[in-house]
């Protein structure tokens, strides 16, 4: 016997003194819902707007590691170091002019991973300012506005 649970002693009752569980039982919750209950929250929707300033951090982070291989590869070829101070300046330059302009590639967003949570975001912000514009729908179109007018035209 343990947890002061079942018979104090099998002694005389026929049974081994096994106590099982009643699992038929239903019992109340403790705890109340873990979500919340206000239905006004739950429809409105936002989306998630990537960080801008780690969005330029990866794409100067790209540029930099262009620039290394860059640079590596010149030190093994034996170049001199100023050529190659050369080189590496006038390309970094010049990925941080054209970087703004691929950052925005359809391509580009295809290979992002799970993990690249504010490329994602933008994409995924670009990809619906897309559709709006394709379908004809106004920047200031309130989603489900339509049936609100509809019913304050009833309650008149």
């Amino acid at each position: 016997m343990s947890s002061n649970v079942g018979l104090t002693t099998p002694r005389g009752s026929g049974t081994s003194g096994y106590v099982q569980r009643n699992l038929s039982a239903l019992r109340p919750r403790d705890a109340a819902a873990p979500y919340t209950k206000d239905y006004d929250a739950i429809k409105a929707h936002r989306q998630r707007q990537p960080d801008k300033e780690i969005l330029e951090h990866d794409r100067k982070r790209e540029v930099e590691v262009k620039v290394f291989e860059l640079r590596d590869r010149l030190e093994d070829e034996g170049v001199d170091e100023d050529e190659i101070e050369t080189q590496t300046s006038a390309l970094r330059a010049k990925l941080l002019a054209a970087a703004p302009a691929a950052s925005s590639s359809s391509a580009r967003t295809r290979n992002l991973k799970s993990h690249q949570v504010h490329e994602l975001a933008a994409a995924k912000i670009e990809e619906s300012e897309k559709l709006r514009r394709a379908l004809g729908i106004r920047e200031d179109y309130e989603e489900g506005g339509h049936w609100r007018r509809q019913e304050e035209r009833l309650r008149e």
